[in-house]
């Protein structure tokens, strides 16, 4: 059996293979967040080609923490039955599912908010100079991420990724390119991590103990002063309620160009992976079946996430087992167009 194809288990979760579809903003939603037909397509169609879990797309703790105005959001109990929708279609045709909750911080764009941060420190010139968020503010902060995981247990989902990636607002307080603090969440890495620290505690108050809790993260920052593999290791080793996976991404701090290839991202994962001996989900330009093969087989990664060529392919999973050799089950409507060995 091609390991791509292997189920894999996290908690009570039984995923029926190693391929992840990771968040991907849609920019579709109306402006207070709703769920609407084109997330319902666009999510089935993944599932329907046989992508094991699926993480929806990053979704607002609080509408100040949309990246925009057009981002879903999981602020209110009335985004709970929209949210419901997609998981009920998608485990319908044998998927699992996630949702990324997240607060985009200060690279939020909602025309109408100011955004916040650690520190006043604007993403580039096209961004607004954030407030500096309080600490009565920040505690406020980790009480909407508990809410968002509240509606999330509701909606159905079988995971939650907690956003700490791409330089929105988690990250922003791990780094010290973003976080000039003088208090407690500021300079030292045991002050840059406590945010997550408590979001991670609040969120578990909620959260059932049998379900898995991802966080993403930026391995790497692309600047010398910034955070680095290693630095993440120390950081994540910092935690007291450790999430169950680690979905290794880089990237998005700060305004910089950066060098991608395929497979740029996964000795990121490597040094993650064996620092905190937590499984990872790895991934980056990956678009061949046998380079997410090879991640697996040489234990680089669990899971391999597929992103630009699901959007290209949504059933890339179909044809991956077809060149590797494996034999899945097609959608029996599709059946005709099964690919012959």
């Amino acid at each position: 059996m091609a390991k791509l194809f292997e189920p894999f288990r996290i908690k009570s979760l039984l995923l029926p293979n190693r391929i992840v579809m990771p968040p991907m903003c849609q920019y579709s939603s109306n402006q207070d967040g709703f769920v609407n037909a084109w997330h319902l397509t666009h999510y089935a169609t993944r599932a329907i080609g046989k992508v094991g879990l699926i993480i929806v797309e990053a979704t607002a703790v609080e509408p100040k923490g949309r990246i925009t105005s057009k981002d879903l959001g999981i602020w209110s109990d009335k985004h709970i039955e929209g949210l419901k929708k997609i998981v009920d279609i998608c485990k319908s045709y044998g998927a699992k599912v996630g949702i990324q909750l997240a607060h985009a911080g200060r690279k939020s764009q909602v025309t109408d908010e100011t955004p916040v941060a650690p520190s006043p420190i604007p993403f580039s010139t096209d961004y607004k100079t954030p407030n500096e968020l309080s600490v009565d503010e920040i505690n406020d902060i980790v009480e909407k991420f508990k809410n968002g995981a509240k509606r999330a247990l509701k909606a159905g989902f079988d995971i939650i990724e907690i956003h700490s990636a791409h330089g929105y607002l988690l990250n922003e307080f791990l780094s010290p390119l973003t976080n000039k603090r003088n208090d407690n969440y500021g300079g030292s890495l045991e002050n840059r991590v406590r945010l997550l620290n408590q979001v991670l505690k609040e969120v578990k108050k909620v959260w059932p103990d049998d379900k898995p809790i991802s966080v993403r993260i930026s391995a790497e920052e692309y600047d010398k002063k910034g955070n680095h593999p290693e630095d993440l290791v120390n950081i994540l080793n910092l935690l007291k309620d450790k999430p169950d996976i680690y979905h290794v991404s880089s990237g998005g701090v700060i305004n910089t160009k950066i060098n991608v290839y395929p497979g740029y991202q996964i000795k990121h994962s490597e040094i993650i992976k064996r620092g905190t001996n937590k499984p990872t989900i790895a991934g980056g330009l990956i678009t061949q079946s046998y380079m997410a093969e090879e991640i697996l087989q040489n234990k680089r990664a669990d899971l391999v996430f597929v992103g630009r060529e699901l959007l290209r392919n949504p059933y890339w999973p179909l044809q991956a087992a077809h060149e590797l050799n494996h034999e899945i089950e097609w959608p029996k409507q599709y059946e005709r167009a099964k690919l012959d060995k």
